[in-house]
């Protein structure tokens, strides 16, 4: 494939992510991660943890956002380095995101925004989330946290 349709392959993963996550279709998880993807999740105001695969991420997710009456997940914007290491199937990307909300019990409206670096792996010709590493950059009315500088893509 060339540089252009790896991109454009890779787009429409993240794209189809945010999709998934807002409709909140979380079986629909399943084809977009490797099995053993490791997601790991920082919100700086406690402990960050660890998930692996699919099934986990949505489970969490789906806990999460169950205050929610709505809940949308955005891409604000993102970065892709292909072919990282050398290797042709292989991808990492940075991406900006935010989640627009509002809350069941009292209607408040809330946005909390962060940043993803991820790591792509293609197989059989598809790109899968190999490893997600996520932190929160801040809150509504919430302090701003320093940006994970540490987890750079390559």
């Amino acid at each position: 494939m060339s540089e252009t349709e790896d991109y454009v392959a890779l787009t429409r993963l993240q794209s189809a992510y945010a999709d998934v996550i807002s409709r909140r279709a979380w079986l629909e998880l399943d084809p977009l991660f490797l099995p053993q993807a490791l997601v790991r999740i920082d919100t700086v105001t406690r402990e960050a943890f660890e998930l692996v695969g699919p099934a986990a991420l949505g489970e969490f997710i789906s806990t999460a956002v169950q205050r929610f009456e709505f809940f949308e997940f955005v891409i604000l914007n993102s970065h892709c380095s292909l072919y990282t290491a050398g290797e042709p199937d292989k991808a990492a990307a940075r991406i900006f995101m935010c989640e627009v909300r509002r809350d069941v019990g009292t209607g408040d409206w809330s946005t909390a925004y962060g940043v993803y670096h991820d790591r792509y792996e293609r197989v059989e010709g598809t790109w899968m989330f190999a490893r997600r590493d996520y932190q929160s950059l801040t809150r509504t009315d919430g302090p701003v946290f320093p940006f994970p500088h540490h987890l750079g893509i390559d």
